[in-house]
């Protein structure tokens, strides 16, 4: 689908899904647009409580071995929610295109 060697990762606790994470270790012209390097998902009903958080923190640690010193993350400007993880975790907002994606890069610690 995207075209470039991606890890994928379940978020579990015990024998509960909680989410999942897809990281793009590059880009290509159409993940610098929307996509980015880092993609995640919480199940609705264990949403709001700070998984999110902890699965793009988490992403970003497993960044560095691929040789990345930057993440791009990217969100519909609508979605607060993803907005205040990506700056949790010190996304900077490099730019919401006209289509309403935001363009969060964060440094890989």
């Amino acid at each position: 689908m995207w075209d470039v060697p991606m890890t994928e990762l379940w978020y579990v606790s015990g024998d509960v899904y909680l989410g999942s994470l897809a990281i793009r270790h590059r880009l290509t012209p159409e993940l610098r647009r929307e996509g980015g390097h880092i993609g995640y998902n919480v199940v609705p009903e264990h949403r709001r409580q700070g998984h999110a958080t902890a699965i793009l923190g988490g992403a970003l640690i497993l960044c560095r071995p691929l040789g990345l010193t930057k993440a791009l993350v990217t969100c519909d400007d609508s979605n607060v929610g993803s907005r205040r993880v990506t700056e949790a975790n010190g996304g900077v907002l490099e730019q919401v295109a006209g289509d309403g994606t935001c363009r969060y890069w964060i440094s890989v610690k």
